[in-house]
């Protein structure tokens, strides 16, 4: 739904196991519909998203994706975990000091969180963890001995009641985006368990992390990929073999972790489950450029191939919502923006 002078406040996240994109959906949607704020829900740390601004890569994993957009904003909601040196490290790399705040409730990784996940065996080698200290933080925090935002002087100049904040500006009829992390796949519930991350990842916590009701949303961006990717040990249905993806051209890296992405086909009956958890209203598929490269930096529906609108048609019908946006390129340009003919 395009921003109508109602309250619009629109979720974003991951249909399958992470990597499908979603930084860039976040920053393309917040040019076009112009939040007053972008609040980042999700884990933590262990996810990393990329945006790509002309010949420009930016790589983070704390600060919201949609920083690109200069006039909104950012918020860490309490749901997050954050750790201060990476935080900080991405606001003087950005310049983002003086637009980012951090909740005064999200939880700390202490060093001592990064090496338990780092010596765990179980953690390290069987789950495939990204040793960013995640999954003992949150331990730490459901078991009530973590500290918080508020304890750390360092981030005293960023503590803002994000709730508070973002329901102010969704009240005042101002559109608010909630971008998540990490994908549907590795949801500590709904997920390959026990192949998955230390918490929730659907829409549902996504807002409960940045603290709006769900009376207060209005739209659920679900992102898929055309060739869904996964890093890390798991059960992956659709894998294909090293080989057949060097053959189709794609080859992908982990933002986080730099390993090697494990690529598998689209898989419709994942999509059509992911779609009913996170509550779907539209849907974005990423990474058509690989279904037919003739689709490389295509902004017209009109110009993609006959395969290309097939595969989407088809997804369409998996998903069992309208796709309205389709990225035909890594670059913030390249993308197909459809939402304004499904606007009520």
């Amino acid at each position: 739904m395009l921003y109508d002078g109602t309250m619009t406040c629109t979720i974003i996240v991951g249909g399958f196991f992470g990597d499908e994109g979603k930084g860039k959906i976040v920053a393309h949607i917040a040019h076009q519909d112009c939040p007053t704020i972008i609040a980042r829900g999700g884990v933590g740390p262990n996810a990393g998203h990329t945006v790509q601004v002309g010949d420009t890569q930016y790589g983070v994993r704390m600060v919201p994706s949609g920083f690109v957009y200069p006039d909104a904003r950012l918020c860490i909601g309490s749901g997050v975990l954050v750790d201060p040196r990476v935080l900080i490290d991405e606001l003087n790399r950005l310049d983002a000091h003086g637009r980012c705040f951090v909740d005064f409730r999200c939880g700390i990784i202490e060093e001592d969180h990064i090496a338990r996940d780092k010596k765990s065996d179980h953690l390290r080698d069987t789950i495939g963890s990204t040793g960013t200290g995640c999954g003992p933080a949150n331990a730490d925090r459901v078991m009530r001995v973590g500290r918080l935002a508020r304890d750390v002087p360092e981030l005293a100049p960023y503590l803002l009641d994000v709730p508070a904040s973002v329901n102010a500006a969704i009240d005042a009829g101002e559109p608010v985006i909630l971008e998540g992390t990490q994908g549907f796949g590795i949801s500590l519930y709904y997920g390959t368990y026990p192949f998955v991350t230390s918490k929730d990842t659907s829409a549902s916590q996504i807002a409960s992390d940045v603290g709006v009701g769900p009376t207060s949303v209005d739209d659920v961006v679900v992102v898929f990929k055309a060739f869904p990717t996964r890093v890390g040990e798991g059960p992956f249905s659709t894998e294909m073999s090293h080989d057949k993806s060097t053959a189709l051209g794609i080859q992908e890296f982990g933002t986080v972790t730099h390993r090697e992405r494990r690529i598998g086909g689209w898989d419709g009956e994942m999509a059509r489950y992911s779609a009913m958890i996170n509550g779907c209203t539209q849907a974005a598929i990423t990474g058509i450029d690989k279904v037919d490269p003739a689709c490389l930096g295509v902004t017209e529906w009109s110009r993609l191939s006959p395969k290309a609108k097939q595969f989407i048609r088809n997804a369409e019908d998996d998903i069992g919502r309208p796709v309205t946006l389709v990225s035909t390129g890594a670059e913030l340009s390249q993308i197909i923006d459809l939402r304004a003919e499904f606007a009520d």
